[in-house]
């Protein structure tokens, strides 16, 4: 089982960042492997026992080795910093990463579905099933399962969202197993159509997780907003400064996993400017301390007393006489 180091979480932490990073690699790398092996297994066996569900969970594995990739390259450029075309950094190569695993599910999705409903629709064409294909899917069930578990444990120290994706797609992965094992046994017992059957529960599978990525990535890719919990909470963080009367006019969009906020704070009128300044730096330090925040742009708006603002001005002291 992974085990994170102890090391305190603030947003000055480099070797933080970094193991993180390593992390996510070495889980990735594993994840290759799993896949390769699986993939390989699936759809030779598959062949030679002529199971279309096994053979359709064996490119639903290299679907997931193909992602594998993707989150290697995507980790790998996220990482650098800001530069002169890139102001804002790299952290967007994720959420297109993301887009283009969406994308590839679908399509593998799709084809799958296209090829199931063909075998369903010749049901005499069906043929038995190979005993073999049997114990390769359950193989594979716990395999996938055992992934899923581990990658998640990752993505949730790491905090990022395509590890995440990576991990659900992996867990995906072992509930097709499942349908595809219980589509063999019915096949294996006279029941040749639940093989097909299976394949196409598994493309339906596929292209739904497929499209609920690509959706997500799109939102965030246009400056989506994060979500209403995790803005109320910011909101709360801001309020709770020291110094900070109200926040109004707030904005968040996701870079990466992580969040930009804009924000107006209103601090009282009478203080000085540094004064001022030194509580929107107080208020910016506690935010990125305590949420998944990129950096925060406040801007400082004098606050008046309720009880002041409708206050009769007094009259200028008359002239002293000579």
């Amino acid at each position: 089982m992974f085990r994170a180091p102890f090391i305190e979480d603030t947003e000055d932490s480099p070797v933080l960042t970094a193991l993180r990073a390593r992390a996510g690699r070495r889980s990735t790398w594993i994840s290759v492997a799993v896949n390769a092996g699986l993939a390989t297994a699936q759809v030779a066996i598959g062949l030679v026992s002529r199971s279309q569900g096994l053979i359709a969970d064996g490119i639903h594995s290299l679907s997931d080795l193909l992602s594998d990739f993707i989150v290697l390259f995507a980790s790998h450029h996220s990482q650098r910093g800001a530069d002169e075309d890139h102001p804002y950094g790299h952290l967007r190569f994720e959420t297109a990463a993301s887009l283009a695993l969406g994308a590839l599910l679908l399509a593998v999705g799709a084809g799958m579905l296209w090829g199931a409903v063909r075998k369903i629709e010749l049901p005499d064409q069906i043929p038995k099933v190979g005993e073999v294909a049997l114990w390769v899917a359950g193989a594979a069930l716990i395999a996938k399962e055992v992934l899923f578990r581990y990658l998640l444990t990752i993505a949730k120290w790491a905090k990022s969202g395509l590890l995440a994706a990576n991990a659900w797609h992996a867990r995906s992965d072992a509930a097709s197993s499942l349908v595809v094992a219980i589509g063999i046994v019915g096949n294996l017992r006279g029941y040749r159509l639940l093989d097909p059957i299976a394949a196409l529960i598994v493309g339906l599978v596929v292209a739904r997780m497929g499209w609920r990525f690509a959706w997500r990535s799109l939102h965030d890719l246009m400056d989506g907003a994060a979500d209403v919990a995790e803005v109320a909470a910011i909101r709360d963080t801001l309020i709770g400064t020291p110094g900070v009367r109200s926040v109004h006019d707030m904005r968040t969009r996701k870079m990466g996993d992580l969040i930009f906020v804009d924000a107006h704070i209103e601090v009282d009128a009478a203080l000085s400017v540094e004064a001022g300044h030194d509580i929107a730096v107080e208020a910016r330090h506690r935010v990125m301390q305590r949420h998944r925040v990129l950096d925060v742009m406040t801007h400082v708006d004098p606050y008046h007393r309720p009880d002041l603002d409708h206050a009769p001005i007094p009259a200028p002291a008359a002239p002293r006489e000579a």
